[in-house]
Protein backbone atom coordinates (compact mmCIF):
# COMPACT_ATOMS: atom_id res chain seq x y z
CA UNK A 1 0.00 0.00 0.00
CA UNK A 2 1.52 3.45 -0.89
CA UNK A 3 2.71 5.43 1.83
CA UNK A 4 2.45 8.85 -0.05
CA UNK A 5 -0.99 10.68 -1.78
CA UNK A 6 -0.76 9.00 -5.47
CA UNK A 7 1.32 11.52 -7.34
CA UNK A 8 3.25 12.51 -4.71
CA UNK A 9 6.80 12.48 -4.01
CA UNK A 10 8.02 10.39 -1.55
CA UNK A 11 8.46 12.42 1.33
CA UNK A 12 11.77 12.92 3.26
CA UNK A 13 13.01 10.00 5.65
CA UNK A 14 12.82 10.96 9.24
CA UNK A 15 16.18 11.60 10.78
CA UNK A 16 17.18 11.33 14.56
CA UNK A 17 16.63 15.32 15.77
CA UNK A 18 15.67 17.50 18.29
CA UNK A 19 12.12 17.66 17.17
CA UNK A 20 11.66 14.18 18.19
CA UNK A 21 11.89 15.93 21.88
CA UNK A 22 9.72 18.27 20.95
CA UNK A 23 6.87 16.18 19.59
CA UNK A 24 7.32 14.38 23.11
CA UNK A 25 7.11 17.53 25.42
CA UNK A 26 4.10 18.08 23.05
CA UNK A 27 2.47 14.88 23.10
CA UNK A 28 2.63 14.74 26.95
CA UNK A 29 1.27 18.15 27.38
CA UNK A 30 -1.44 17.58 25.50
CA UNK A 31 -2.51 14.46 26.97
CA UNK A 32 -3.20 15.71 30.24
CA UNK A 33 -6.20 16.63 28.67
CA UNK A 34 -6.72 12.55 28.21
CA UNK A 35 -5.33 12.11 31.73
CA UNK A 36 -8.46 14.43 33.25
CA UNK A 37 -10.83 12.40 30.86
CA UNK A 38 -9.72 9.33 32.46
CA UNK A 39 -9.69 10.79 36.00
CA UNK A 40 -12.88 12.22 36.11
CA UNK A 41 -14.32 9.29 34.37
CA UNK A 42 -13.14 6.78 37.12
CA UNK A 43 -13.52 8.63 40.09
CA UNK A 44 -17.16 7.97 40.19
CA UNK A 45 -16.46 4.49 41.06
CA UNK A 46 -15.33 4.93 44.39
CA UNK A 47 -16.42 8.09 45.13
CA UNK A 48 -20.11 7.36 44.33
CA UNK A 49 -20.66 5.35 48.16
CA UNK A 50 -19.94 7.62 50.54
CA UNK A 51 -21.29 10.71 48.18
CA UNK A 52 -24.93 8.93 48.26
CA UNK A 53 -24.82 8.46 52.05
CA UNK A 54 -24.26 12.29 52.54
CA UNK A 55 -26.37 13.65 49.79
CA UNK A 56 -29.31 11.03 50.54
CA UNK A 57 -29.31 9.66 47.07
CA UNK A 58 -31.61 7.03 45.39
CA UNK A 59 -30.53 4.38 42.95
CA UNK A 60 -32.28 6.52 40.17
CA UNK A 61 -30.14 9.56 41.07
CA UNK A 62 -26.90 7.88 41.33
CA UNK A 63 -27.75 6.79 38.16
CA UNK A 64 -28.05 10.34 36.99
CA UNK A 65 -24.93 11.63 38.34
CA UNK A 66 -23.06 9.23 37.18
CA UNK A 67 -24.56 9.55 33.61
CA UNK A 68 -25.03 13.36 33.71
CA UNK A 69 -20.97 13.53 32.76
CA UNK A 70 -21.68 11.03 30.01
CA UNK A 71 -24.50 12.90 28.22
CA UNK A 72 -22.56 16.32 28.84
CA UNK A 73 -19.49 14.66 26.97
CA UNK A 74 -22.09 13.80 24.25
CA UNK A 75 -22.59 17.19 23.45
CA UNK A 76 -18.74 17.96 24.23
CA UNK A 77 -18.17 15.38 21.47
CA UNK A 78 -19.54 17.19 18.79
CA UNK A 79 -19.09 20.83 20.58
CA UNK A 80 -15.17 20.21 20.31
CA UNK A 81 -15.14 19.43 17.21
CA UNK A 82 -16.91 22.13 15.46
CA UNK A 83 -15.05 24.62 18.36
CA UNK A 84 -11.55 23.03 17.07
CA UNK A 85 -12.00 23.68 13.63
CA UNK A 86 -13.29 27.11 13.90
CA UNK A 87 -10.97 28.41 16.70
CA UNK A 88 -7.89 26.06 16.37
CA UNK A 89 -7.21 22.91 18.38
CA UNK A 90 -4.76 24.67 20.91
CA UNK A 91 -7.21 27.67 21.87
CA UNK A 92 -10.06 24.95 22.48
CA UNK A 93 -7.51 22.92 24.71
CA UNK A 94 -7.07 25.84 26.72
CA UNK A 95 -10.37 26.28 26.93
CA UNK A 96 -11.12 22.34 28.09
CA UNK A 97 -8.45 23.02 30.85
CA UNK A 98 -10.50 25.85 32.47
CA UNK A 99 -14.22 23.79 31.56
CA UNK A 100 -12.15 20.40 33.90
CA UNK A 101 -11.04 23.04 36.58
CA UNK A 102 -14.53 24.85 36.78
CA UNK A 103 -16.45 21.66 36.87
CA UNK A 104 -14.30 20.09 39.37
CA UNK A 105 -14.78 23.19 41.73
CA UNK A 106 -18.51 22.99 41.55
CA UNK A 107 -18.82 19.18 42.22
CA UNK A 108 -16.45 19.90 45.39
CA UNK A 109 -18.15 22.53 46.22
CA UNK A 110 -21.91 21.08 45.70
CA UNK A 111 -24.52 21.07 48.47
CA UNK A 112 -27.18 18.66 47.13
CA UNK A 113 -27.58 16.57 43.99
CA UNK A 114 -28.42 19.55 41.90
CA UNK A 115 -25.42 21.02 41.98
CA UNK A 116 -23.55 18.30 41.64
CA UNK A 117 -25.16 16.68 38.12
CA UNK A 118 -24.77 20.57 37.20
CA UNK A 119 -21.40 20.51 37.69
CA UNK A 120 -20.77 17.02 36.28
CA UNK A 121 -22.48 18.10 33.36
CA UNK A 122 -19.52 20.73 32.78
CA UNK A 123 -17.13 18.35 33.46
CA UNK A 124 -18.59 15.88 30.58
CA UNK A 125 -18.67 18.76 28.17
CA UNK A 126 -15.07 19.50 28.52
CA UNK A 127 -14.48 15.43 28.89
CA UNK A 128 -16.13 14.74 25.38
CA UNK A 129 -14.67 17.66 23.73
CA UNK A 130 -11.14 16.48 25.15
CA UNK A 131 -11.72 13.21 23.49
CA UNK A 132 -12.04 14.30 20.15
CA UNK A 133 -9.92 17.38 20.28
CA UNK A 134 -6.88 16.08 21.63
CA UNK A 135 -6.59 13.28 18.97
CA UNK A 136 -6.35 14.97 15.99
CA UNK A 137 -4.75 17.86 17.83
CA UNK A 138 -1.44 15.21 17.69
CA UNK A 139 -2.39 13.48 14.55
CA UNK A 140 -1.94 16.52 12.90
CA UNK A 141 1.20 17.26 14.77
CA UNK A 142 2.95 13.89 13.89
CA UNK A 143 4.92 12.53 11.04
CA UNK A 144 2.90 9.61 9.58
CA UNK A 145 5.70 7.23 10.12
CA UNK A 146 4.62 7.51 14.19
CA UNK A 147 1.26 8.82 14.09
CA UNK A 148 -0.54 5.91 15.64
CA UNK A 149 2.08 5.43 18.49
CA UNK A 150 1.96 9.17 19.07
CA UNK A 151 -1.79 9.96 18.74
CA UNK A 152 -1.93 6.89 20.87
CA UNK A 153 -0.25 8.47 23.69
CA UNK A 154 -3.83 10.02 24.56
CA UNK A 155 -5.89 6.84 25.30
CA UNK A 156 -3.40 5.95 27.26
CA UNK A 157 -2.90 8.89 29.33
CA UNK A 158 -6.72 8.11 29.83
CA UNK A 159 -6.26 4.57 31.23
CA UNK A 160 -3.44 6.06 33.54
CA UNK A 161 -5.69 8.64 34.73
CA UNK A 162 -8.67 6.12 35.28
CA UNK A 163 -6.04 3.69 37.12
CA UNK A 164 -4.56 7.24 39.23
CA UNK A 165 -8.71 7.76 40.08
CA UNK A 166 -8.74 3.90 41.34
CA UNK A 167 -5.55 4.37 43.20
CA UNK A 168 -6.76 7.67 44.99
CA UNK A 169 -9.83 6.09 45.85
CA UNK A 170 -8.20 2.96 47.61
CA UNK A 171 -5.80 5.32 49.50
CA UNK A 172 -8.35 8.13 50.42
CA UNK A 173 -11.40 5.87 51.15
CA UNK A 174 -9.41 3.52 53.80
CA UNK A 175 -6.99 6.26 55.10
CA UNK A 176 -9.71 8.78 55.26
CA UNK A 177 -13.18 7.35 54.89
CA UNK A 178 -14.46 7.71 58.33
CA UNK A 179 -15.02 11.66 57.50
CA UNK A 180 -17.40 13.05 56.15
CA UNK A 181 -17.22 14.16 52.60
CA UNK A 182 -14.41 12.30 52.15
CA UNK A 183 -15.92 11.94 48.38
CA UNK A 184 -15.33 15.78 47.84
CA UNK A 185 -11.07 15.12 48.60
CA UNK A 186 -11.21 12.75 45.88
CA UNK A 187 -13.16 15.10 42.84
CA UNK A 188 -10.69 17.83 43.96
CA UNK A 189 -7.55 16.17 42.89
CA UNK A 190 -8.83 16.38 39.59
CA UNK A 191 -8.12 20.57 39.81
CA UNK A 192 -4.18 19.78 39.90
CA UNK A 193 -3.59 18.17 36.56
CA UNK A 194 -6.52 21.03 34.76
CA UNK A 195 -3.84 23.34 35.92
CA UNK A 196 -0.86 21.76 34.20
CA UNK A 197 -2.73 21.42 31.44
CA UNK A 198 -3.95 25.01 30.70
CA UNK A 199 0.02 26.49 31.68
CA UNK A 200 1.59 23.98 29.47
CA UNK A 201 -1.09 24.75 26.66
CA UNK A 202 0.07 28.21 26.31
CA UNK A 203 3.41 26.84 25.39
CA UNK A 204 2.56 24.33 22.81
CA UNK A 205 1.81 25.03 19.13
CA UNK A 206 -1.13 25.31 16.77
CA UNK A 207 -1.59 22.46 14.54
CA UNK A 208 0.66 23.24 11.32
CA UNK A 209 -2.39 21.42 9.01
CA UNK A 210 -5.40 23.69 10.47
CA UNK A 211 -3.06 26.80 9.80
CA UNK A 212 -2.56 26.07 6.09
CA UNK A 213 -6.51 25.40 5.67
CA UNK A 214 -7.01 29.14 7.36
CA UNK A 215 -4.29 30.28 4.67
CA UNK A 216 -1.60 30.76 7.77
CA UNK A 217 1.30 28.89 5.69
CA UNK A 218 4.17 31.36 7.52
CA UNK A 219 2.80 30.29 10.66
CA UNK A 220 2.42 26.29 9.65
CA UNK A 221 5.90 26.56 8.25
CA UNK A 222 7.53 27.89 11.14
CA UNK A 223 5.82 25.05 13.63
CA UNK A 224 6.45 22.68 11.43
CA UNK A 225 10.35 22.99 11.27
CA UNK A 226 10.44 22.87 14.98
CA UNK A 227 8.72 19.11 15.08
CA UNK A 228 10.42 17.83 11.41
CA UNK A 229 13.90 17.01 10.15
CA UNK A 230 15.85 19.55 7.93
CA UNK A 231 13.90 19.49 4.58
CA UNK A 232 11.21 17.32 5.47
CA UNK A 233 9.22 20.50 7.06
CA UNK A 234 8.65 21.90 3.46
CA UNK A 235 7.95 18.87 1.65
CA UNK A 236 5.43 17.92 4.01
CA UNK A 237 3.42 21.29 3.60
CA UNK A 238 3.66 21.27 0.20
CA UNK A 239 1.83 18.23 -0.26
CA UNK A 240 -0.71 19.33 2.18
CA UNK A 241 -1.28 22.47 -0.45
CA UNK A 242 -1.15 20.30 -3.16
CA UNK A 243 -3.78 18.32 -1.81
CA UNK A 244 -5.61 20.84 -0.91
CA UNK A 245 -5.73 22.48 -3.96
CA UNK A 246 -7.18 19.74 -5.16
CA UNK A 247 -10.01 19.72 -3.77
CA UNK A 248 -10.91 22.88 -3.04
CA UNK A 249 -13.75 22.63 -4.92
CA UNK A 250 -14.87 20.30 -1.99
CA UNK A 251 -13.82 22.06 0.81
CA UNK A 252 -16.75 22.47 3.32
CA UNK A 253 -17.68 20.57 6.68
CA UNK A 254 -21.37 20.85 6.20
CA UNK A 255 -23.57 18.37 6.90
CA UNK A 256 -24.57 18.66 2.91
CA UNK A 257 -21.31 18.30 1.17
CA UNK A 258 -20.98 14.53 3.66
CA UNK A 259 -24.57 13.33 2.80
CA UNK A 260 -24.25 14.01 -0.67
CA UNK A 261 -21.01 12.12 -1.72
CA UNK A 262 -21.59 8.26 -0.95
CA UNK A 263 -17.87 7.68 0.40
CA UNK A 264 -18.28 10.56 2.86
CA UNK A 265 -21.19 8.86 3.97
CA UNK A 266 -19.49 5.47 4.48
CA UNK A 267 -16.62 6.44 5.92
CA UNK A 268 -18.91 8.54 8.35
CA UNK A 269 -21.12 5.57 9.04
CA UNK A 270 -17.78 3.51 10.08
CA UNK A 271 -16.31 5.67 12.14
CA UNK A 272 -19.94 5.79 14.01
CA UNK A 273 -20.18 1.73 14.29
CA UNK A 274 -16.27 1.85 15.82
CA UNK A 275 -16.83 4.28 18.27
CA UNK A 276 -20.26 2.89 19.40
CA UNK A 277 -19.06 -0.78 19.88
CA UNK A 278 -15.85 0.55 21.56
CA UNK A 279 -18.48 0.97 24.24
CA UNK A 280 -20.64 -1.91 23.85
CA UNK A 281 -17.39 -3.53 25.13
CA UNK A 282 -18.67 -2.71 28.55
CA UNK A 283 -15.12 -0.82 29.43
CA UNK A 284 -16.72 1.72 31.23
CA UNK A 285 -19.29 -0.30 32.95
CA UNK A 286 -16.03 -1.60 34.92
CA UNK A 287 -14.66 1.78 35.31
CA UNK A 288 -17.75 3.17 36.79
CA UNK A 289 -19.08 0.14 38.72
CA UNK A 290 -16.37 -1.96 38.81
CA UNK A 291 -16.43 -1.77 42.81
CA UNK A 292 -20.38 -2.64 42.14
CA UNK A 293 -19.55 -6.00 40.51
CA UNK A 294 -16.46 -7.06 42.32
CA UNK A 295 -19.26 -6.85 45.02
CA UNK A 296 -21.60 -8.10 43.32
CA UNK A 297 -18.76 -11.35 42.95
CA UNK A 298 -17.94 -12.06 46.20
CA UNK A 299 -16.03 -9.09 47.82
CA UNK A 300 -16.57 -6.68 50.93
CA UNK A 301 -17.25 -2.69 50.08
CA UNK A 302 -13.19 -1.95 51.13
CA UNK A 303 -11.91 -5.71 49.48
CA UNK A 304 -13.46 -4.38 46.54
CA UNK A 305 -12.04 -1.01 46.69
CA UNK A 306 -8.69 -2.33 46.70
CA UNK A 307 -9.03 -5.23 44.46
CA UNK A 308 -10.58 -2.44 41.68
CA UNK A 309 -7.16 -1.56 41.33
CA UNK A 310 -6.14 -4.33 39.52
CA UNK A 311 -7.60 -4.29 36.67
CA UNK A 312 -7.05 -0.39 36.30
CA UNK A 313 -3.41 -1.65 36.65
CA UNK A 314 -3.56 -3.93 33.85
CA UNK A 315 -5.13 -0.97 31.69
CA UNK A 316 -2.17 0.77 31.90
CA UNK A 317 0.10 -1.91 31.34
CA UNK A 318 -1.73 -2.84 28.04
CA UNK A 319 -2.03 1.02 26.77
CA UNK A 320 1.73 0.80 27.01
CA UNK A 321 2.05 -2.52 24.85
CA UNK A 322 -0.84 -0.96 22.65
CA UNK A 323 1.96 1.77 22.07
CA UNK A 324 4.49 -0.48 21.20
CA UNK A 325 1.84 -2.61 18.62
CA UNK A 326 0.66 0.64 16.83
CA UNK A 327 3.30 1.03 14.16
CA UNK A 328 3.88 -3.10 13.99
CA UNK A 329 0.49 -4.34 13.42
CA UNK A 330 -2.56 -3.86 11.25
CA UNK A 331 -5.43 -1.66 12.17
CA UNK A 332 -7.47 -3.93 11.12
CA UNK A 333 -5.91 -7.14 12.60
CA UNK A 334 -5.67 -5.39 15.72
CA UNK A 335 -9.53 -4.80 15.77
CA UNK A 336 -10.51 -8.19 15.18
CA UNK A 337 -8.00 -9.75 17.47
CA UNK A 338 -9.43 -7.19 20.65
CA UNK A 339 -13.11 -8.21 19.62
CA UNK A 340 -12.02 -12.37 19.50
CA UNK A 341 -10.63 -11.78 23.21
CA UNK A 342 -13.29 -9.55 24.47
CA UNK A 343 -16.19 -11.60 23.06
CA UNK A 344 -14.54 -14.93 24.83
CA UNK A 345 -14.04 -13.32 28.51
CA UNK A 346 -17.51 -12.08 28.27
CA UNK A 347 -18.67 -15.73 27.90
CA UNK A 348 -16.24 -16.76 30.31
CA UNK A 349 -17.09 -14.15 33.26
CA UNK A 350 -21.03 -15.33 32.31
CA UNK A 351 -20.01 -19.10 32.51
CA UNK A 352 -17.73 -18.23 36.01
CA UNK A 353 -21.10 -16.77 37.80
CA UNK A 354 -22.92 -19.56 36.95
CA UNK A 355 -20.37 -22.60 37.63
CA UNK A 356 -19.33 -20.72 41.06
CA UNK A 357 -22.43 -19.63 42.60
CA UNK A 358 -22.61 -17.25 45.58
CA UNK A 359 -20.88 -18.52 48.80
CA UNK A 360 -18.28 -20.10 46.91
CA UNK A 361 -15.18 -18.63 48.30
CA UNK A 362 -13.40 -19.12 44.91
CA UNK A 363 -15.96 -17.34 43.05
CA UNK A 364 -14.59 -13.45 43.50
CA UNK A 365 -11.28 -14.26 42.83
CA UNK A 366 -12.03 -16.30 39.64
CA UNK A 367 -14.46 -13.24 38.37
CA UNK A 368 -11.80 -11.08 39.41
CA UNK A 369 -8.80 -12.41 36.91
CA UNK A 370 -11.59 -12.39 34.37
CA UNK A 371 -12.20 -9.40 34.64
CA UNK A 372 -8.46 -8.28 34.64
CA UNK A 373 -8.36 -10.45 31.46
CA UNK A 374 -11.08 -8.29 29.94
CA UNK A 375 -9.70 -5.34 30.55
CA UNK A 376 -6.42 -6.10 29.68
CA UNK A 377 -7.30 -7.32 26.44
CA UNK A 378 -9.63 -4.25 25.80
CA UNK A 379 -6.80 -1.67 26.62
CA UNK A 380 -3.99 -3.89 24.41
CA UNK A 381 -6.40 -3.90 21.32
CA UNK A 382 -9.25 -2.09 21.12
CA UNK A 383 -8.90 1.12 23.37
CA UNK A 384 -5.70 2.91 21.34
CA UNK A 385 -6.68 1.56 18.35
CA UNK A 386 -10.00 2.84 18.62
CA UNK A 387 -8.89 6.46 18.97
CA UNK A 388 -6.30 6.50 16.75
CA UNK A 389 -8.30 5.14 14.11
CA UNK A 390 -10.92 7.90 14.54
CA UNK A 391 -8.37 10.75 14.21
CA UNK A 392 -6.74 9.28 10.92
CA UNK A 393 -10.30 8.66 8.42
CA UNK A 394 -11.45 11.58 8.49
CA UNK A 395 -10.63 14.29 5.60
CA UNK A 396 -8.84 17.34 6.93
CA UNK A 397 -12.53 19.30 5.61
CA UNK A 398 -14.67 17.23 7.60
CA UNK A 399 -12.63 15.95 10.61
CA UNK A 400 -13.94 18.41 13.23
CA UNK A 401 -17.36 17.16 11.98
CA UNK A 402 -16.66 13.73 11.13
CA UNK A 403 -15.08 13.07 14.67
CA UNK A 404 -17.78 14.78 16.49
CA UNK A 405 -20.07 12.80 15.50
CA UNK A 406 -18.79 9.50 15.90
CA UNK A 407 -17.64 10.34 19.01
CA UNK A 408 -21.24 12.13 20.32
CA UNK A 409 -22.88 8.60 19.22
CA UNK A 410 -20.00 6.65 21.46
CA UNK A 411 -20.92 9.11 24.43
CA UNK A 412 -24.69 8.37 23.85
CA UNK A 413 -24.01 4.74 23.74
CA UNK A 414 -21.47 5.15 26.98
CA UNK A 415 -23.77 7.22 28.89
CA UNK A 416 -26.94 4.75 28.34
CA UNK A 417 -25.16 1.41 29.03
CA UNK A 418 -23.79 3.79 32.61
CA UNK A 419 -27.89 4.84 33.46
CA UNK A 420 -29.02 1.30 33.01
CA UNK A 421 -26.06 -0.75 33.80
CA UNK A 422 -27.03 -1.19 37.50
CA UNK A 423 -30.76 -1.96 36.74
CA UNK A 424 -29.31 -4.92 34.15
CA UNK A 425 -27.27 -6.37 36.55
CA UNK A 426 -30.09 -6.21 39.40
CA UNK A 427 -32.74 -8.01 36.68
CA UNK A 428 -30.36 -10.28 34.94
CA UNK A 429 -26.98 -10.51 37.09
CA UNK A 430 -23.56 -11.27 36.09
CA UNK A 431 -24.18 -14.01 33.87
CA UNK A 432 -26.65 -12.34 31.39
CA UNK A 433 -25.15 -8.75 31.65
CA UNK A 434 -21.69 -10.18 30.07
CA UNK A 435 -23.39 -12.84 27.58
CA UNK A 436 -25.44 -9.65 26.34
CA UNK A 437 -22.11 -7.68 26.41
CA UNK A 438 -20.51 -10.76 24.66
CA UNK A 439 -23.61 -10.65 21.90
CA UNK A 440 -22.51 -6.87 21.23
CA UNK A 441 -18.88 -7.72 21.11
CA UNK A 442 -19.58 -10.42 18.48
CA UNK A 443 -21.40 -8.17 16.32
CA UNK A 444 -18.16 -5.67 16.18
CA UNK A 445 -16.30 -8.25 15.06
CA UNK A 446 -18.54 -8.96 12.08
CA UNK A 447 -18.57 -5.52 11.65
CA UNK A 448 -14.41 -4.62 11.63
CA UNK A 449 -13.76 -7.38 9.73
CA UNK A 450 -16.22 -6.90 7.14
CA UNK A 451 -16.14 -2.71 6.88
CA UNK A 452 -12.59 -1.26 8.33
CA UNK A 453 -10.24 -0.05 5.86
CA UNK A 454 -6.40 0.03 6.92
CA UNK A 455 -4.79 2.47 7.55
CA UNK A 456 -1.15 2.02 9.46
CA UNK A 457 1.81 3.87 7.33
CA UNK A 458 -0.25 6.37 5.51
CA UNK A 459 0.17 10.26 5.01
CA UNK A 460 -3.39 11.85 6.14
CA UNK A 461 -3.18 13.35 2.99
CA UNK A 462 -3.33 9.84 0.91
CA UNK A 463 -6.12 8.80 3.32
CA UNK A 464 -7.72 11.40 2.75
CA UNK A 465 -7.80 11.31 -1.20
CA UNK A 466 -8.72 8.10 -0.75
CA UNK A 467 -11.64 8.24 0.97
CA UNK A 468 -12.65 11.29 -0.77
CA UNK A 469 -12.92 8.85 -3.87
CA UNK A 470 -13.86 5.68 -2.17
CA UNK A 471 -10.43 4.44 -3.32
CA UNK A 472 -9.85 2.92 0.52
CA UNK A 473 -12.38 0.63 -0.20
CA UNK A 474 -10.59 -1.26 -3.03
CA UNK A 475 -7.29 -1.76 -1.88
CA UNK A 476 -5.96 -5.07 -0.19
CA UNK A 477 -7.57 -5.91 3.52
CA UNK A 478 -4.58 -6.55 5.09
CA UNK A 479 -3.01 -3.29 4.99
CA UNK A 480 0.53 -2.48 3.95
CA UNK A 481 2.42 -5.15 1.73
Amino acid sequence: MSTVPRGASPLPPLTAGPYRRRLTVVAFVATIGGLLFGYDTGVINGALRPMTEELGLTPITEGVVTSSLLFGAAVGAVVGGRLADGWGRKRTILLLAFAFLAGTLTCVAAPGFEVMVAGRIVLGIAVGAASTVVPVYLAELAPFEIRGSLSGRNELMIVIGAFAAFVVNAVIGNLLGHLDGVWRIMLAVCAIPAVFLFVGMLRMPESPRWLMARGRDAEALEIMRTIRPDGRAEAELAEIARVAAEESAERTTGWRAVLANPWLRRILLIGIGIAVFQQLTGINTIIYYGQTVLVEAGFDEHAALIANVVPGAIGVVGGFIAIVNMERIDRRTTFILGYALTTVCHVLIGIASVAFPVGNPARPYVILVLVVAFVGSMQTFLNVATWVILSEIFPLHMRGLGIGISVFCMWIANALLGLFFPTIVDGIGITGSFLMLAAFNLLALGFVHRWLPETRGRTLEALEQDVTTGAIYTVPRRGRR
